[in-house]
Parts: structure tokens; C-alpha cells; sequence
């Protein structure tokens, strides 16, 4: 069984003016505000998430639930360029993390994770990408 939530915490947010994320609000439902443990960092226009152990290190974002996630997550994974048919090391890697919801339950989604070196990139401190 294939989970139906994805975080997201960039350019697929609402309010951002771009195909990808007008699919997202046209084919989810947003559940709500939610958070994991990471950090983030401004690769372009766009930001990355990276996984961390420090209960200081908070990256913010929305919880959605796909209405058909295997249709969906294959539309997102072409657009973030990873799983199959690309080239590994792929920029990003889809994977299960645990997301806090804004009371305070805990679900398992399916976000993107960067998967470059971050050692040149600047970090987004308040976990917040429009605050970059």
C-alpha cells in the first residue's frame, strides 16, 4: 500500500504561482501545516531539505493527502527528476519521514529529500523557504 501524504516545503506550497504545485492543490487535500526534523537550504530557486538528528533543526511545510498517489507521485518524481529512468546521484530522492501536524499527531508522508552536497549553499535558519 502506497501512502497517500506528501510534505512539502518549497515551491509546491500554496501561494507559489507554478504548474506543479497548482496540480498539487487541484489533486490533494491539504491537511494542514506540519514539520520535520531538517534542515533547509536555498539550492536556486528552490530550496532542499536535508534529514537531521538535532531536535533544533525544524523545516516547515504542508501536509497533503494525494487522491490518487500513484498516479501523482510519478507526475512529481519526473518533475524533481529522481527514481527511475535518471541519472544516480539524482538531485533529489523521495522518501518516507515522519511529519509533527499542528496538533501535535505524527504521520508518515513522502517528501523530497536533496541529495547534492549543501557545503556552498546557503541555509534557510528559520526552516521557513519564504523567508529564504
Amino acid at each position: 500500500m502506497i501512502s497517500d501524504r506528501l510534505f512539502v516545503y518549497g515551491t509546491l506550497m500554496r501561494g507559489f504561482d507554478h504548474p506543479m504545485a497548482q496540480l498539487l492543490s487541484r489533486s490533494a487535500d491539504l491537511i494542514g501545516q506540519a514539520r520535520c526534523r531538517g534542515r533547509l537550504y536555498l539550492v536556486k530557486h528552490y530550496p532542499g531539505l536535508l534529514l537531521s538528528d538535532d531536535p533544533a533543526d525544524v523545516v516547515f511545510g504542508e501536509l497533503y493527502r494525494l487522491r490518487a498517489p500513484e498516479e501523482l507521485l510519478r507526475e512529481f518524481d519526473m518533475y524533481e527528476a529522481c527514481g527511475e529512468g535518471f541519472v544516480e546521484p539524482t538531485e533529489y530522492v523521495r522518501q518516507m519521514l515522519a511529519v509533527t501536524c499542528e496538533d501535535c499527531s505524527v504521520s508518515q508522508a513522502w517528501t523530497y529529500l536533496y541529495n547534492w552536497p549543501v557545503a556552498h549553499l546557503p541555509r534557510i535558519a528559520s526552516g521557513i523557504f519564504s523567508e529564504r
